[in-house]
């Protein structure tokens, strides 16, 4: 039986410190004392050898590289003036020495600094500062890889995770949905594994509730600012009730500016400008009347017999951002609602995607015109026949933005 990931720090695995000892391979040494001659012979004879530590009583004071030494040594005349002179001559003074214990990213760290001699013929490695062996720089370049793939894949759990925890926030609205509104769809699609957008929706004996919202960013952190706005979106829903969305809209506002500090005098200091826009509905069942208030997200309606569109504009504010005024008012707009009548509200994940044959904007009168022209379907076969439009339209372009949007015929 498999179990779901669980990224409680307990279940995640706890990365092993790596350090130089790892990348540590044996080597021959030379003493101080060592001739020229005696380098030549040995590179010679060791032709595996890329790079020789000269030593003094166990101590590394050098490191020879074969490319440098025996270019030296191949020039006329050297042999013969330099062979019998201390192997000191074409040794490197200042290697890159380094303890075994010294972590991987410290190392790393370090062979940058030194340039690039370090990464080309090797480093040091010593233990209590005598000679242990030598390191090399492809070496190196692999294990850093390596970890970095490694802390990517914990990453990607983690995110991973975090989606589950978002789509079970969102689940609740899904089953209140679907046991309230028969001919209804919600569609949400992060354009990465977790998105900012959040949507809302609770049912009543006397209505429903449905909120859809997209808050500033994508991926983790518009994630972060959703978690922020539903828990605040609750909270004024315990307290106000849902019949005025633009009561709603207004707590939320005031509750993202004192929870960011994007309020006041201190707007112009504040670490972050982050909000959200939105669409706020709750539908009076007895009296078959729609209250609606918008902050930058519109609400289209298509009575039965209507041959277009009746658009209920939003307001031009968004919600919780630095210019908003904290007493800023959003109008709620009520709407008698005939039997039949379509709704359609979306993100601008929708609108603003690119595609198509000049890569422009899908925009609004697209997604209304496949919409109005079929009409007669169900809700939530218009809305997979413009996801399916959506997709095409894209194409090879890249997803610009998380996509929210919600039709329905109450």
């Amino acid at each position: 039986m498999t179990h779901p990931f669980n990224a409680s720090r307990h279940h995640l695995p706890r990365p092993r410190q790596r350090t130089a000892g790892e990348l540590c391979v044996p080597t021959i040494a030379m003493p101080v004392e060592s001739t020229n001659a005696d380098v030549l012979q040995l590179f010679t004879e060791r032709r595996d050898l890329m790079t020789v530590p000269v030593v003094e009583e166990g101590h590394p004071i050098g490191l020879i590289s074969r490319n440098i030494f025996m270019s030296q040594m191949s020039k006329p005349f050297y042999q013969e003036l330099y062979g019998r002179k201390s192997c000191i001559a074409f040794m490197d003074k200042e290697p890159l020495v380094v303890e075994a214990d010294l972590s991987i990213e410290a190392l790393t760290f370090r062979a940058v600094e030194s340039g690039e001699k370090a990464l080309a013929d090797g480093f040091i490695i010593t233990r209590d500062g005598v000679l242990q062996g030598v390191g090399f720089g492809l070496q190196l370049m692999n294990v850093v890889a390596t970890m970095q793939a490694e802390k990517n894949r914990q990453v990607m759990l983690s995110i991973e995770y975090a989606s589950v925890i978002q789509r079970a926030l969102l689940r609740s609205s899904n089953e209140a949905l679907a046991a309230a509104l028969p001919d209804a769809a919600l569609v949400w699609e992060p354009r990465d594994v977790v998105g900012g957008d959040f949507y809302h929706f609770a049912a009543g004996d006397d209505g429903w509730c449905a909120v859809i919202a997209d808050c500033t960013g994508h991926g983790v952190p518009g994630a972060f600012m959703t978690l922020i706005a539903s828990s605040l979106l609750n909270q004024a829903l315990q307290t106000h009730g849902p019949r005025e969305p633009g009561l709603l809209l207004g707590e939320l506002n005031r509750g993202v500016k004192a929870m960011l500090g994007q309020h006041g005098s201190e707007v112009a200091d504040a670490e972050s400008n982050d909000g959200l826009d939105a669409a706020v509905l709750w539908f009076d069942a007895e009296r078959r009347e729609l209250a609606y208030a918008g902050a930058r997200i519109g609400l289209f309606l298509l009575a039965p017999d209507a041959d277009d569109w009746r658009e209920a504009e939003p307001g031009r504010m968004g919600v919780g951002y630095g210019d908003t005024p904290a007493a800023h008012v959003w109008p709620t707009q009520r709407i008698a609602m005939a039997p039949g009548t379509l709704l359609f509200a979306t993100t601008d994940g929708l609108t603003d995607q690119i595609g198509g044959p000049r890569d422009i904007s899908f925009g609004k009168r697209r997604a209304r015109d496949l919409l109005a022209g079929q009409r007669g379907l169900p809700a939530p076969e218009l809305a997979t026949r413009l996801q399916a439009e959506l997709a095409a339209w894209q194409g090879q372009q890249p997803r610009r933005d998380d996509v929210t949007f919600f039709c329905c015929r109450p």
